[in-house]
């Protein structure tokens, strides 16, 4: 055996007649080299996918981290910037009305179903008396109703108790408006059949009642019924301020005897006013 093979060694090294034969061994044994090498190559395979996916596990975990952090902010950013918005529109209505004017939070709300009070966050310490008038950007909204040191009563339009005059914005008609209960809704009583009033039209403080400056923005005409049978008409009016929607609101000290409000900044209050109504 050794003798014939390297008399085999030597013909192929001479005469290379061994080449088709290595060729055709070599195809008999590339099946069991990939069998033996396939292991390893799953083996490698295995570790890599692995590694990979807990690389990708944790760093979608992380992003999933962020995600909720960058989510957090951007709804805190979201209340700062309605809140801001909210100051905004009370500073600038606060150019349409006295000279002196304090922003108040609102702290609490009144859970009785029949009642629309709430509580805010300035007291007789800051100079706030009882039936002072309180407003919002978009036009009143009630008055003091009860006064402490550090907070105060609010009594809001819709209360059934509040009862406020005003007068038609189109030709001066003056009524009353007096509260429901419910969250959005106001009635004039006592109006004749034969009264000048319609749907839309603009309710204003007519300032008879020595607490309300005359001129401010309190509702709009949503119905008018006229019944041949009664006496009076039905009428029903929603408020302009956004009672049940504030965060912050606006309490005016009247202006001083002989003050006048400037008309370009009443004229813009009443502008937005029937859009915040609509």
């Amino acid at each position: 055996m050794v003798l014939l093979s390297i008399g085999l060694m030597t013909v192929d090294h001479r005469h290379s007649h061994m080449d088709s034969i290595r060729s055709a061994l070599a195809l008999l044994l590339w099946p069991v080299q990939q069998a033996t090498h396939l292991p390893f190559a799953a083996w490698e395979w295995g570790t890599v996918n692995l590694a990979l996916r807990l690389t990708l596990l944790d760093e979608n975990e992380r992003l999933r981290s962020e995600n909720l952090l960058l989510n957090a902010r951007l709804q805190k950013f979201a209340a700062l910037k309605a809140e801001n918005d909210r100051l905004r529109d009370l500073l600038q209505s606060s150019r349409a009305v006295a000279d002196r004017v304090l922003i108040a939070e609102l702290l609490a709300v009144d859970p009785d179903p029949y009642t629309r009070r709430i509580v805010i966050d300035k007291g007789s310490r800051h100079g706030v008396f009882q039936g002072q008038p309180l407003v919002d950007a978009w036009g009143i909204m009630g008055q003091v109703a009860h006064v402490h040191l550090l907070g105060s009563e609010v009594i809001l339009i819709t209360d059934p108790e509040h009862v406020l005059p005003v007068q038609v914005n189109r030709n001066g008609l003056r009524a009353l408006v007096t509260g429901t209960g419910a969250r959005n809704s106001l009635t004039l009583p006592h109006l004749p059949n034969t009264a000048d009033i319609r749907e839309g039209d603009l309710l204003v403080t007519s300032g008879l009642d020595g607490r309300f400056p005359s001129g401010y923005p309190v509702a709009e005409v949503v119905e008018v019924r006229r019944d041949p049978g009664e006496p009076f008409l039905r009428i029903s009016a929603q408020p302009l301020a956004h009672l049940e929607r504030n965060r912050e609101v606006l309490l005016v000290w009247p202006a001083a005897e002989g003050d006048e409000v400037e008309p370009a900044a009443l004229d813009g209050l009443l502008e937005a006013a029937p859009e915040s109504g609509s």
